[in-house]
């Protein structure tokens, strides 16, 4: 069974579809690039697969369920937008994680926590964007999840970071896990990604492997996104 099956999925605001009529079938032990530039409709698919939005038509279903309270135990979300209590210090917001989730790994959490040189003892509001962001992604990798959403995890950061919060996806997620990482920064993502998927305008442009891309076309999947998505 598919990690992740989505048919013909729509979403829509009012007359706006941000998603319209989506297939795609994703297994296990993937990280999968969901590209698109802004407005194509990648926020809107994450926010569904995590159960904040609901469809207006068509299906998302995790390991054969609709997203829901069934399938937050194994789903973990990095929003692109802040959204932990900013009063808390690191150390109690690994507590919080500890308490919300069974499969936090608190040991690894600190492992990274301390590997990034972040102060335990610090509150979230007293931290740069970027040590903030860098703590979030430490919490939500230190999750042994089925699948891992990350919404723009390298939006906000400098380049050295960048390669840091790569290898640290690459060496902590669960490999039985689909990995989703949305972004529109290709270049710095592309050695990571088996898969590849293309969102333009609420539809799915291109769904193949990254292997494949560079084979068939010659090119990078950067490459290719800056043609597909030429003005």
């Amino acid at each position: 069974m598919a990690r992740i099956e989505i048919e013909n999925l729509t979403k829509k605001f009012g007359e706006l579809a941000a998603l319209d009529n989506v297939s795609i079938s994703l297994e296990k032990g993937q990280i999968v690039g969901l590209l698109g530039p802004n407005g194509s409709g990648k926020t809107t698919l994450i926010k569904i697969l995590n159960g904040l939005l609901t469809p207006t038509g068509g299906s998302a279903k995790i390991n054969g369920m609709e997203p829901g309270v069934g399938t937050k135990k194994v789903v973990a979300y990095l929003p692109d937008r802040n959204a932990l209590p900013d009063y808390m210090t690191t150390d109690q917001l690994m507590d919080l994680y500890g308490d919300f989730f069974a499969d936090f790994n608190r040991q690894k959490a600190e492992a990274m926590v301390d590997d990034l040189g972040i102060d335990r003892k610090q509150q979230m509001k007293k931290m740069s964007k970027g040590t903030k962001e860098k703590l979030q992604l430490c919490l939500v990798m230190a999750r042994e999840a089925e699948v891992y959403l990350l919404d723009e995890p390298i939006g906000g950061v400098d380049p050295a970071t960048r390669d840091y919060i790569l290898k640290t996806i690459i060496s902590n997620y669960n490999e039985d896990a689909v990995v989703i990482i949305s972004t529109h920064l290709i270049a710095d993502i592309e050695s990571v990604l088996d898969d590849v998927i293309f969102l333009k305008n609420g539809k799915v442009e291109l769904h193949k492997s990254a292997e494949e891309i560079r084979e068939e076309t010659g090119e990078s999947v950067d490459q290719l996104f800056r043609e597909v998505f030429k003005c």
